[in-house]
This record gives structure tokens, sequence and C-alpha cells, in this order.
């Protein structure tokens, strides 16, 4: 058992680190109401001397900006192969951890053997085979390295091996397809794992920035990473506005990451096996 003394040391620490962590971010939210002059005053002022929405205002409507074609553009690939990943995930998943097979094992070990090789490496193959797509400058070139994830395929596959080989024993006595089986039996008893990785892929896509920038060339297909560049001024960087379109981009990640956060503790509550 803690002392008393002890638990107020930790509490007290932990608040110093929270505050630490969540400083930055308020520093943002609050210097997106300022002028771009009170932003580089020194010293250094926390609250704006007059709040302005000024900012917000040129994030969508200064000469050249598109960012409601980067935050649509984001969204759609983001969502897209979100949803991707986390469906052939688990498909792919079940089947290594409930179908038996020649080679399965293999196929396994082969599919973890491509997570140790690295982005960069593929970059350069990947715009060379898209080019000859034309598929260079669409949403379709920017998502399709993304649609399917070795990690995925591991983490869910490990979730279904966590699970009684007896509940698909069961149902297929019950002469359940194997789709039914997955559908509504295997798949909501993971639902824990598909959120985390969920949350996982769209913000990995969500802030995604060397290959959107590789692979896209005309402005109002960029994403949302690639187009806070243009904030960026040929005589410095417009921290007024960048202070702005930041707070913009990371409502969705947060909101993703609350709804799911609510799904996992649901499911884990909700679900298991009962004897």
């Amino acid at each position: 058992m803690l002392t008393r003394t002890q638990k107020v040391i930790i509490y007290l620490t932990l608040s110093i680190a929270a505050f630490l962590m969540v400083f930055p971010f308020l520093w943002s939210i609050i210097s997106s109401f300022k002028f771009a002059h009170e932003i580089m005053a020194i010293p250094p002022t926390f609250w704006p001397e007059n709040f302005t929405l000024t900012n917000y205002y040129q994030v969508f409507n200064s000469q050249g900006s598109q960012f409601g074609n980067w935050y649509k553009n984001s969204l759609i690939c983001s969502s897209l192969v979100t949803a991707s990943v986390c469906f052939f995930s688990a498909l792919a998943g079940y089947s290594l951890a409930k179908f038996e097979y020649p080679h399965k094992e293999k196929i396994f070990y082969t599919i973890l053997s491509t997570m140790m090789v690295p982005m960069q490496m593929l970059i350069i193959p990947w715009y060379i085979m898209f080019t000859h797509l034309k598929l260079n400058d669409t949403l379709i070139g920017i998502m399709l390295p993304g649609l399917i994830s070795a990690f995925g395929i591991f983490l869910l596959r490990q979730a279904f091996e966590r699970i009684p080989n007896s509940l698909v024993e069961a149902a297929r006595l019950d002469g359940a397809s194997e789709f039914t089986i997955f559908r509504r039996i295997m798949f909501p008893l993971i639902k824990p794992s598909v959120a985390a990785l969920g949350i996982i892929t769209f913000v990995g896509n969500w802030d995604a920035f060397l290959w959107p920038m590789i692979i896209t060339d005309s402005s109002h297909m960029k994403t949302l990473p690639v187009g806070l560049q243009a904030f960026a001024g040929q005589f410095g960087v417009e921290f007024h506005l960048i202070m702005a379109a930041a707070n913009l981009v990371v409502i969705p990640s947060i909101i993703i990451f609350i709804v799911f956060q609510k799904h996992i503790i649901g499911s884990i509550a909700s679900s298991g096996v009962k004897g």
C-alpha cells in the first residue's frame, strides 16, 4: 500500500507531465486567435490582446488556398483505407487462425516479413508502377499502397487465435456458412482489436506526408499534411495561419479516437465467451 505522501508525489508528477504535454496544444489553440504581429511579439504573450477569427477565414479563402479540397481528400483517403485495412485484415486473420491448408504458417511468416521492409525502399518502385498505370495525381494512387496492412493481418490473426475453435465448430454443425460465422460470430468478438487497428490506421493515413507529396502534382489533389506547406510563404512561415490550420487538421483525429475509445470499452464489457 502506498502512503499518502507517495500518492501525493505520484499525482503531482503525473499532473506536471500532463500539463507539459497539453500546454503546446493549448498554446496553438490560443495563438490561432491572434494577429500575425502578436504571435511574433517579443516577449511572447499567452493571451491575445484582441481575439480574431480572421486566421480561420484566411485558411479557407486566402489566394491559392484549397484547404476545403485538401480536407476532403484526406477524409476520403483515410476513411477508405481504414475500412479496407480493417475488412481485409479481418478476413485474412480469420483464414490464418481458423482454417487448415498447406503452407499456412509459411504464408503467415511471409506476410510478417514484409513489415521489415522500410517504406522508403518501396517509393521508387511504387512511383514507376503508378506512372505506367497512370495513377499519378489521383486519390487511388494515394490510397493504393495502404489498402492492405501486414500489421493489421498479424493483429487480427492473434485476436482470432484467442477465440475457442469450439464456437466455429458449433456454428458449422448448425449449418452456418463460413462468411456467416465470420460476420455474425467471430467479427463481433474482436471488435476491440478492430477498433484499435482502425485508430492506428486512420491516424497514420491522416498524418501521411511523404507518399502523398510524391504522387500528387496539382494543388487540388493534395492532402492536408502536404497542403499545409502552402502556408510557408516566400518570405517566411505564416505562423498565424499554420496555427489555425493545424487546429482544424487535428479535429478528426480527436473525434475518431473518442468514438473508437467508447467502442473499445463497450466491446470489452459486452463481448466474451460464457461457459
